[in-house]
């Protein structure tokens, strides 16, 4: 008999992607609502290229056909049901109207329950207005799901919107990213935020277009600074410990080397015992290391990007100058002390030549003390001279991209 030909992978993927694509079309057809382009066109694309898709963008599009309605999220939630397709990662909502139902509906498929689970990692909602009870409908699904990333830009909940979602995230440690960008959020909101930061591993948090003003810009700075501040303490004692250490080594040599007597037998036993226990310390820690998952950032008040731009922290709304002092103040404690932290975005917020000039130093202190780069956005409306500084103390994060340029040029 001759061997069964095995379908290529190829192939599969190919029929599986066509079956989904058929599905999707007869929900919307049974719902009375219009196929989403951009979830057509990037199936179709990823059948010519004979692989899977991980990226569901549902995208409204306008349609003359007046029968129709907009685009909907059921058909394409049922058709994920119905096909079980598990390789979803990310599930991005541009101007969908969304209905408590269709809320409802996600939050149920995005957590991990039940015999068949969707493991999503990246939620994006935008340009969709959430009312109190579908923000925190998801609220209540994010300890449940596989999300490390949400993004609810332009969704006008409100500092209310914002309480109901971070009920649900105390002590979560799967969020790494928070987006909530012109979302009408108030000075209130800044010490809601700040609470969920100390409290989650949340470590990006994208809050431009908002209104938090120096007031709640302050209360989210201050459990963040304040950590990251008595880490730089220890940092600077520990850096202390060690030079005095080092010195005495060097002392001890020297004594040596001048002829005074000692017991160099059991020396040179004690440092070859000690060099082998590190040697085999170290194979150990790299086994482990091996075998180990990358592990997951713990909770707690530090953050790795943090994104403010426009967000009033001047001198508008009748907001006095010890205000504006006090937030940046703080912003320059952090970008002094915090390793944690890659990149600040303050464009937009007319802040002024003199809390400009406090950054600029603390830019310089972080420079001295050798800690990682950082990158870092602030308003042109200061002297030029202080913005090329600024510019310059953070102008070299990415050597590595141009060195890559370079070699390309060169090849």
């Amino acid at each position: 008999m001759p061997k069964l030909r095995r379908k290529s992978k190829a192939s599969s993927d190919t029929h599986i992607l066509e079956k989904f694509l058929q599905t999707y079309e007869k929900h919307c057809t049974g719902t009375q609502s219009c196929i989403s382009t951009t979830i057509k066109q990037g199936l179709k694309k990823c059948i010519a290229n004979e692989m899977l898709i991980t990226k569901f963008v549902l995208a409204n599009v306008e349609t003359s056909l007046r029968n129709l309605k907009p685009v909907s999220l059921t058909p394409l939630l049922k058709t994920i049901r119905d096909e079980r397709y598990q390789l979803g990662k990310e599930l991005c909502l541009w101007g969908i109207q969304l209905l408590p139902q269709d809320i409802a509906n996600l939050a149920i498929l995005l957590e991990l329950d039940g015999r068949t689970i969707y493991p999503f990692s990246k939620l994006e909602i935008i340009h969709t207005e959430l009312d109190l009870w579908s923000m925190e409908r998801l609220g209540m699904a994010l300890p449940y799901s596989n999300l490390n990333s949400l993004v609810l830009d332009y969704s006008r909940c409100g500092d209310n919107g914002v309480k109901k979602l971070i009920s649900g995230l105390e002590g979560n440690t799967k969020l790494l990213t928070l987006s909530l960008c012109y979302c009408d959020l108030g000075p209130e909101s800044g010490s809601t935020l700040g609470t969920i930061v100390a409290q989650t591993a949340i470590c990006n948090l994208y809050i431009n277009g908002n209104n938090l003003q120096c007031v709640g810009a302050t209360k989210l700075l201050k459990p963040i600074t304040d950590y990251a501040e008595s880490l730089g303490q220890k940092r600077r004692e520990n850096a202390l410990v060690y030079s005095n250490d080092t010195t005495h080594q060097i002392a001890a040599v020297a004594n040596k080397d001048a002829g005074i007597h000692s017991k160099v037998g059991s020396l040179n036993v004690t440092s070859k015992a000690d060099m082998f226990t590190t040697l085999e310390n170290t194979k150990k820690k790299k086994r482990k290391g091996f075998k180990k998952k990358s592990k997951q950032p713990d909770p707690g008040p530090w953050l790795a990007k943090l994104h403010l731009a426009d967000n009033a922290i001047d001198k508008r709304l009748n907001q006095i100058e010890k205000s504006i002092m006090e937030c940046i103040q703080l912003l320059s404690c952090l970008i002094k002390n915090s390793e944690h932290l890659v990149e600040i975005d303050i464009n937009g917020n007319a802040i002024g030549e003199q809390c400009a000039v406090k950054i600029l130093e603390a830019l310089r202190d972080r420079k001295k003390e050798e800690m990682p780069g950082l990158k870092i956005k602030v308003t042109p409306q200061i002297t030029s001279e202080t913005f090329r500084e600024i510019f310059r103390s953070c102008s070299k994060l990415s050597p590595t991209k141009k060195r890559k340029k370079k070699k390309t040029k060169r090849l």
